[in-house]
């Protein structure tokens, strides 16, 4: 019986059902002074005083700033 509601189920939405388009949709993180960087960059970020080297990442299907822990190099 499951099996059968299941299966009315897909018929009744068949969009919720097929797979992504396979579109790509960029994903990138925004720094303190409005520029993009992609997941994977690090970047030297300076937060309410604080100056650290963070790298772009996905949590869920979002991007954030995680602290890699190291300081900014200096040039």
């Amino acid at each position: 019986m499951k099996s059968v509601l299941f299966l009315a189920l897909l018929g009744i939405f068949p969009a919720a059902t097929l797979a992504q388009s396979g579109r790509v949709i960029p994903c990138e993180c925004r720094d303190t002074f409005g520029n993009l960087h992609d997941v994977g960059e690090q970047v030297c970020l300076t937060v309410g005083g604080r100056s650290f080297m963070a790298r772009c990442a996905m949590a869920q299907n979002v991007t954030i700033w995680r602290d890699t822990g190291d300081t900014c190099l200096s040039s």
